[in-house]
């Protein structure tokens, strides 16, 4: 016989299944043994409860002997029975029956058994003496509590399946609970008390620890700025003294952890922005170095982001007013952390516009331009014009214009003053205009494989190609591109800042923004589309004929109409002559105080009022205005006297015929009119400038410019009076 090999038989799928069917009822039995027990446990409670509570609230005493003397007959043989097993009562005292009798018509509450069992409803049974019931009560006894089981998994063998249990361990939790209570206790006898510092312990003990902190914090900025792409992780040991719970040194501590954060920050971050990585990259295989930049990159973008969560935090909770749940910091603190964080952002949002999260910052900055805090307000107005000032390209300022605009159109155009007047830091010269870039700068154009065919031969094709080649090259090295994306984005970002104008000189006529509004149009007003050349100029005067501007305000509204009229609006037939009227007739209502309000303003305006425009202005009415300048420089302080004769002398060199005013006779008929609102008809060839002899002993320094008018000198003259 051949003898059978013993190979380990593989388990079939069905015996698997088997098994694993085995395995789920077991949980199952497990999960509803645990049900059960503790239904049980519940159920029986609730039972003695009220069964408690019924037996002390309804159950009556039952008498011990019944004081009527009424009985049935089982009941008499009952008791006969019983009085044959109980001892005699001859052999009891007398004084002992009696005592028995009155204890059996005083039954009370203590004579009630609490543990029996009998319903409420005693008259309807047969009553029962008390020490026969007694002893039917079944006696509770003391049995072991019922263990809990845990099915473990099934042994099998030849006969089949055996299940498999173990008894679930019970802990005994009151005597944790003691041992804890013990340990605490020592704990409180064994520590001792506190000695109280005096004022100058504490002042030493806080001067140590602020010290401490100080290396500590010198430490990690030195460590992370020798290596930052190793010591990337620092920045989060640095970043969690930001929650410093020292109530002696946290607020210091945290403004210095805040500033040092800020200078790391603004020296390792790199010069573009850290996007992250696609699936494609990550899964991908790598060299050790790319892998530590990325690493670099990842954790710095991740910090950066936290930090300024912090930051903003810190704002919201000094502008709430809360207090946290641990009092480290008072709400007086509050302030100054808030004041160092927004400087944090401030500088963050100048030094770093082409990082992550620039968007963030320049959301939280322009709600606080509008702050109720004075020095909030013009750190971040100042930060934002600094900003202006130095976006070459147009993109980060375009981000705020439109921040910016949306701010001031929800908050129903009730803000500072100060949020337009950063418009006029824009570094913005020249626009895209579309009839002018595709006739000037149109793209020049290859030539198709066809046209080549036609028109040049197998040699020329080739020295074509090649030739076309190094053109892209070029045109990608002068980054032609970027020009013109920058005029695009200077385009979008004035289009936003004249719809913000428009929408205040439409709806907010009488709002404090009008100056702001009327000199950003003033700067910007060469580059308004002409089509709205029209509507603009009759706002304007309208706004100057209503009366409820102020002067500087009024002169605002001339310069504007007059910047538009010398740029695109030249080709509009439009006259003027109503601003004319109005400048000169408010020329006497120019501050003649030590501020010297408008005179600046005036100044700009006859500029380009009279020397701009000189083919488009007559000699009567440039007559006029140097005979009212004169007048004017009269009343006003010397510096401002000084600017107002060196215009009158440009005006007169502009205007040669102007110098019959220096001689005494008159030219024509009539006579001056000084009174007279009007310019061209006042008459002004009948006068003389009789006050340049005023000037000349009132102030020396205005000797040296009202005998240049009257000689004609150079207009060096004039430079070398307005550096004085």
């Amino acid at each position: 016989m051949k003898a059978r090999r013993n190979k380990k038989q593989i388990p079939s799928f069905r015996k698997l299944l088997k098994t694993s069917k085995v395995k789920l009822e077991n949980k199952l039995k497990n999960k509803q043994f645990k049900q059960q027990s503790t239904l049980k446990k519940y159920r029986k409670e609730q039972r003695k409860l009220r069964q408690a509570v019924k037996d002390a609230v309804s159950k009556r005493p039952i008498p011990l002997e019944d004081p009527k003397g009424k009985r049935p007959g089982k009941r008499i043989e009952r008791e006969e029975e019983e009085e044959e097993e109980a001892l005699p009562l001859d052999m009891m005292d007398e004084d002992d029956l009696q005592l028995m009798k009155d204890l059996g018509q005083r039954a009370s509450f203590l004579t009630r058994d609490l543990s029996s069992s009998e319903p409420v409803h005693v008259k309807k049974r047969k009553r029962e003496h008390i020490i026969e019931k007694y002893e039917k009560i079944p006696r509770a006894l003391q049995t072991a509590p019922e263990k809990e089981l845990i099915h473990l998994l099934p042994i099998k063998d030849k006969s089949g399946i055996i299940p498999q249990t173990r008894e679930k361990p019970v802990i005994d939790s009151n005597q944790d609970e003691e041992d804890q209570e013990e340990v605490e206790l020592e704990e409180e006898i064994i520590e001792d008390p506190v000695r109280e510092l005096t004022l100058e312990e504490h002042l030493t003990e806080r001067k140590k620890k602020l010290q401490e902190k100080k290396m500590h914090i010198a430490a990690l900025a030195s460590a992370i700025l020798s290596d930052p792409e190793s010591n990337i992780k620092k920045l989060k040991e640095l970043r969690s003294m930001l929650m410093e719970q020292d109530p002696d040194v946290a607020v210091t501590v945290r403004k210095l952890v805040i500033v040092s954060l800020m200078e790391l920050f603004k020296d390792i971050t790199p010069s573009y922005k850290i996007r992250p990585l696609t699936e494609a990259e990550k899964s991908t295989k790598i060299r050790k170095e790319t892998q530590k930049l990325r690493e670099f990159e990842e954790g710095l973008v991740s910090q950066y982001k936290f930090y300024l969560e912090n930051l903003e935090q810190m704002v919201k909770d000094w502008k709430q007013r809360k207090l946290k749940k641990s009092n480290v910091i008072s709400l007086k603190a509050y302030k100054g952390l808030a004041e160092v964080a927004v400087k944090s952002l401030c500088e963050l949002l100048v030094a770093l516009p082409h990082f992550n999260f620039h968007n963030n910052i320049i959301v939280l900055i322009v709600p606080l331009m509008n702050d109720v805090s004075k020095l909030i307000s013009e750190m971040c107005c100042e930060a934002v014009k600094k900003l202006f000032k130095q976006d070459k390209l147009g993109q980060a300022s375009l981000g705020v214009i439109k921040v910016i605009s949306g701010f001031v159109k929800g908050r129903n155009y009730e803000v500072r003053p100060e949020m337009l007047k950063t418009f006029l830091c824009l570094r913005i010269k020249e626009i895209e205009v579309k009839k002018d870039t595709e006739d000037i700068n149109k793209p020049k154009k290859f030539m198709t494989f066809k046209e080549k065919r036609k028109t040049l031969s197998r040699m020329q094709r080739k020295w074509k190609k090649a030739e076309e080649k190094l053109e892209r090259e070029l045109r990608e090295a002068e980054a032609s591109e970027s020009t013109e994306k920058k005029l695009k984005l200077h385009t979008e970002t004035l289009n936003i800042v004249f719809v913000t104008y428009f929408r205040i000189l439409k709806k907010a006529q009488r709002s404090p923004l009008l100056p702001a509004v009327l000199e950003g149009l003033a700067k910007f007003a060469h580059l308004i589309n002409v089509e709205f050349f029209d509507d603009l100029l009759v706002v304007l005067h309208t706004l100057i004929e209503s009366g409820d501007l102020s002067y500087q305000e009024s002169l605002h509204c001339v310069q504007t109409a007059f910047h538009i009229l010398s740029g695109q609006g030249d080709v509009l037939n439009i006259d003027p002559m109503k601003f004319y009227t109005h400048l000169y007739k408010t020329l006497f209502k120019l501050h003649a105080g030590a501020t010297n309000e408008g005179v600046e303003i005036v100044l700009q305006c006859l500029d380009i009022m009279l020397t701009k425009r000189r083919k488009q202005v007559s000699q009567q009415r440039a007559l006029a205005f140097i005979k009212r300048l004169c007048t004017l420089a009269l009343h006003v302080l010397p510096n401002s006297s000084i600017g107002i004769l060196a215009i009158n002398r440009i005006l007169m060199h502009t205007f040669p015929k102007t110098d019959l005013l220096l001689d005494n006779e008159s030219q024509g008929s009539g006579v001056f009119l000084p009174e007279l609102d009007e310019p061209e008809y006042c008459n002004a060839q009948n006068t003389a400038l009789w006050e340049l002899h005023a000037l000349r002993h009132s102030v020396p320094s205005d000797a040296m410019s009202a005998p240049g008018i009257r000689t004609g000198e150079p207009r060096a003259a004039e430079k070398r009076n307005m550096r004085t």
